[in-house]
């Protein structure tokens, strides 16, 4: 896709800038937190809501069915094959290394393995709904712990700001392709 060749370097800048103490977390990480469950008691990252549009005939789960059995259509989906299982890993556009932890019937969750450029254990969801016909997809990412890159205010903010460009380039493609669900 044009202009996916610089997330990489966007990446990699964000990850060399670490400098000077971290501000306070978002949302302070419990020790005893399960964050692989889900958000609660972890460090919250961001959560970006997308219209999918209106598909009448077609459930959450279909949409969510149509995205992890054609990978493909996940707008970093690297070298990741076209149908993914709970419990696979791969790696994303830039050699981002990731597990597929969870796929429910309207959601699928991924996280981050060491050697990722915004480290290990960011926990990112992906949501499906439906209200009177019109599809949302909601996505929450969080983490165990912040690291070198989610800590520091420029660098997270740069994750934020090309997560939220991203995952609108998924809702986009989902728009049109969830009316072959």
């Amino acid at each position: 896709m044009p202009g996916f060749a610089a997330v990489p370097v966007a990446l990699a800048l964000c990850a060399g800038l670490v400098a000077g103490p971290s501000p306070a977390p978002p949302a302070a990480a419990s020790p005893a937190a399960d964050c692989r469950a889900g958000p609660a008691g972890c460090y919250d990252l961001y959560t970006y809501g997308y219209s999918l549009g209106l598909h009448p005939f077609t459930g959450a789960d279909a949409v969510r069915e149509q995205m992890t059995d054609h990978f493909w259509l996940f707008p970093v989906s690297g070298g990741c094959a076209g149908r993914i299982r709970a419990g696979a890993r791969c790696e994303l556009l830039g050699g981002n290394p990731v597990e597929v932890e969870y796929i429910g019937s309207d959601f699928f969750q991924i996280n981050t393995l060491p050697g990722h450029q915004l480290g290990r254990g960011m926990h990112i969801r992906f949501a499906f709904s439906r209200t009177l016909g019109f599809h949302t997809m909601t996505v929450r990412a969080w983490q165990d712990r912040p690291t070198d890159c989610t800590g520091e205010v420029l660098c997270n903010g740069v994750n934020r700001a090309f997560a939220w460009v991203t995952w609108r380039v998924l809702a986009k493609t989902l728009h049109l392709s969830a009316y072959v669900a």
